[in-house]
């Protein structure tokens, strides 16, 4: 990942055997590890790895995005059509309006592309749940989505950002050509309308990966780092930063094959199990919905098949009660948030 990313095209049109979940799950379990990720479950006292509730819906509303990354698990883009149903979507609202689920997490692809993002935004809102709109910014540069940032802060939604790097190259090495200079341009208009500020209670974190095969240094350390470069030079305010370690799945897996890293980052990943992370992992207190309403502990699950290992697995048949208390389906990918300080949709978990 040293020069700029040129424009990519998803796995899925290059028609890459790797787009495919089951052949991704078979390069990562044939690799030489020195333990399974399972073992390291039993070694540290944290076997079963069950649910402790469900705190967070998350739901994936499609794999359309206006972007192509290099690290991105989904394999998104904007040639990726599929997209959440009126139906689906209203059954997840159903499932929320008889749980007790607090958080609602909107993903993609870029979510907002969704026919069904604003419906489930406000559906959501009415429900008195809290909202968080995980947004990749260039989208708020597309003239059909010049209201977003007004319309965010309208429905009090939670913005997470991400951002490769607060420099310019770091970013367009991870995203491609422009998108530092439009992700600036967006933070500011979030800005402009009461994000980041530490008054008007309009949260705006921002979510980095690594570009490299390497894990994310300090997070605290780096939230101050970032914090003071990017109001120096740019004049843009943020909550929080999330570090987030780059999964072996999809198109960040087709990076670590063709450059060569896949079996040292894996080995990374192993030696660096951390069993304080593991205890955080997200998954225990989150329940993941594809865009077909299938259910999965987490997205990263989700983008690989592996389906809960109990029933119900559709958000059209859910039920709290067995759902919080289910079996998490594992396996080596899962190394990946439980090495060093951890990693989840919300950063550090140790």
């Amino acid at each position: 990942m040293s020069e700029p990313a040129k424009r990519l095209e998803t796995l899925h049109a290059r028609g890459r055997a790797l787009a495919s979940p089951a052949e991704q799950r078979r390069v990562l379990r044939e690799l030489p590890l020195v333990e399974e990720f399972d073992d390291a479950l039993v070694r540290t006292g944290l076997a079963p790895l069950t649910a402790t509730g469900i705190e967070v819906l998350q739901i994936n509303l499609g794999k359309l995005c206006n972007q192509t990354c290099r690290h991105c698990h989904v394999d998104a883009g904007p040639d990726r059509r599929e997209t959440m149903s009126r139906q689906t979507a209203e059954a997840c609202m159903r499932a929320l309006e008889r749980s007790t689920i607090a958080t609602v997490d909107l993903t993609g692809g870029a979510p907002e592309l969704s026919p069904q993002f604003r419906f489930v935004v406000e559906r959501s809102r009415e429900l008195g749940r809290h909202v968080i709109d995980r947004c990749n910014l260039t989208i708020i540069e597309t003239p059909s989505f010049a209201d977003l940032p007004e319309y965010l802060a309208r429905h009090r939604v939670e913005v997470i950002a991400s951002l490769p790097h607060y420099r310019k190259l770091g970013t367009d090495r991870q995203r491609g050509a422009g998108v530092f200079e439009k992700s600036i341009s967006a933070l500011r208009k979030l800005n402009a309308v009461g994000y980041g500020d530490g008054r008007s209670g309009l949260e705006l974190n921002l979510v980095t990966n690594p570009v490299g095969a390497f894990l994310p240094g300090c997070q605290a350390s780096l939230e101050a780092e970032w914090k003071r470069e990017l109001e120096r030079d740019f004049g843009v305010r943020f909550d929080s930063l999330f570090t987030i370690t780059n999964m072996p799945v999809a198109r960040y897996l087709e990076w670590l094959v063709d450059s060569d890293n896949l079996g040292q980052y894996l080995e990374r990943l192993v030696t660096a199990f951390n069993p304080s992370a593991a205890r955080g992992v997200m998954c225990r207190k989150t329940l993941s919905v594809a865009w077909d309403g299938t259910l999965y502990d987490c997205d990263f699950n989700q983008m690989l098949e592996l389906g809960t290992v109990v029933q119900p697995r559709r958000i059209e048949d859910f039920d709290e009660a067995l759902l919080t208390r289910r079996a998490i389906a594992t396996d080596r990918h899962c190394f990946g948030c439980t090495a060093g300080a951890g990693s989840s949709c919300g950063g550090a978990t140790a």
